[in-house]
């Protein structure tokens, strides 16, 4: 299982679509470098899996709904399953990252890691993303960022049973995570995470019909919310309006049709991402990405396929 760049394939919803590892062996290892540039960001979206990250080099922003975290080299954090989140790099940072899905630690849903363990720990409303320095101590002796290390270094290398180192380590840290939230644990029927339900319905909403006329009012109904509740849920859960996290995924993906498209106008671009005139869409264009669309398109398009 040969390291990959982290590239997201997300639906419109912004649940990722690309599986991590194989049927027989779900994990998979990324290593990639961010800047801060406008466009090179981990998107908000989500998954089933869970996902350790670490940082190798650099700074990283890395947010879940309500939460943000600043990680430095040697730093990391575990992501629960089906929790929305987003990172940037603050200004630069090299990471390393792990996703694997929760069967490859248990085996089954019916086996006793899932039932005892497991299943209790992803259905825990405290455990949303939790940094690895909280773990030390949990269990055993072995330092979490070390334990994730080894894990790491045996997907790299790929020596002869890596499997079972990966999920070894991968065990230890999902049991620490266990000994770290066990407080927080207990029978009854888990609450429902209200805001990252609600977050994720308008954001799917918004991915779905950025190109449209878009206002306050039909991104709160997406969530069955009123308008004064949508800023609130947003502001609490993403730091950011409705309105501002629409245009910023308006530019994005206007980025991403210039180049898939070199030969369209940018005219045509502006309107197929949603924007009334090609000045205006140019206008947020230069505010996020510091250039123009053309600029940008001459920069990123191979010299081939420039238009």
């Amino acid at each position: 299982m040969a390291l990959q760049d982290c590239a997201l394939n997300l639906n419109r919803a912004g649940r990722e679509l690309q599986p991590h590892g194989t049927p027989d062996f779900p994990c998979a290892g990324y290593s990639s470098v961010y800047t801060d540039s406008a466009g090179d960001v981990v998107p908000w979206h989500w998954h089933e899996d869970l996902e350790i990250i670490y940082i190798e080099s650099g700074h990283l922003r890395l947010q879940v709904p309500g939460k943000t975290f600043h990680l430095k080299q040697g730093e990391g954090a575990v992501v629960n399953s089906n929790i929305l989140h987003f990172a940037a790099a603050e200004p630069l940072c090299e990471l390393h990252s792990l996703v694997f899905h929760p069967l490859l630690v248990t085996g089954g849903q019916d086996f006793v890691f899932s039932k005892r363990y497991i299943a209790p720990l992803l259905q825990c409303g405290m455990f949303d993303c939790c940094p690895l320095d909280l773990l030390a101590g949990d269990y055993g002796k072995g330092n979490p960022a070390a334990v994730f290390a080894s894990a790491f270094d045996a997907c790299s290398g790929e020596p002869t049973g890596y499997e079972f180192v990966v999920r070894e380590n991968l065990s230890r840290i999902c049991c620490s995570l266990y000994m770290h939230y066990a407080h927080a644990m207990d029978s009854r029927e888990p609450v429902p995470d209200t805001d990252n339900m609600r977050i994720q319905k308008m954001i799917s909403f918004i991915h779905e019909h950025f190109h449209e006329n878009l206002d306050l009012s039909r991104i709160a109904r997406a969530a069955d919310i009123g308008e004064r509740e949508c800023l609130r849920c947003f502001k609490r859960a993403i730091q950011t309006s409705p309105m501002q996290y629409l245009l910023k995924y308006r530019i994005t993906q206007g980025a991403s049709m210039l180049l898939r498209n070199p030969h369209s106008s940018i005219s045509s671009i502006a309107g197929m991402c949603g924007f009334n005139s090609p000045s205006n869409f140019s206008q947020m264009f230069v505010r996020f990405f510091r250039c123009t669309p053309g600029e940008y398109r001459k920069a990123n398009c191979p010299p081939s396929i420039s238009p």
